[in-house]
């Protein structure tokens, strides 16, 4: 679940990246390179917090406690994307809460604490 979400978040970041005049321009008035740079920055930031949720993904079968507390970090930072994607897709939000969702109770049950030697 955590490539899914992070392959999900990740498609918004890229779109900033590749769009960045189009959402400059839908911001401010008169964008110009300082702004297309902001939108640039937050685009890398979001490709960077999904790398983080696809990664602690791969590195699940270390079965280190480091990567529970990990994915349960990186799940409480996809509370407020999912909320944001509620308000641009309903649907496609709809899609990315259920995920966080489980994503924030899955670790917390006893047999994956157990399975982390917790």
């Amino acid at each position: 679940m955590l490539i899914i979400l992070g392959c999900l978040q990740a498609l918004p970041g890229l779109s900033l990246i590749i769009r960045r005049d189009d959402f400059a321009t839908s911001i401010w008035d008169e964008p110009d390179d300082a702004h297309s740079g902001t939108v640039v920055l937050v685009g890398v930031l979001v490709l960077a917090v999904a790398a983080w949720g696809i990664t602690t993904a791969f590195r699940f079968a270390t079965r280190r406690p480091g990567v529970l507390t990990s994915a349960k970090a990186y799940s409480w930072t996809g509370v407020p994307y999912a909320l944001l994607m509620l308000l641009l897709s309903p649907v496609l939000g709809t899609v990315v809460l259920v995920l966080v969702i489980l994503v924030i109770v899955l670790p917390n049950r006893p047999e994956c604490r157990a399975w982390f030697g917790g």
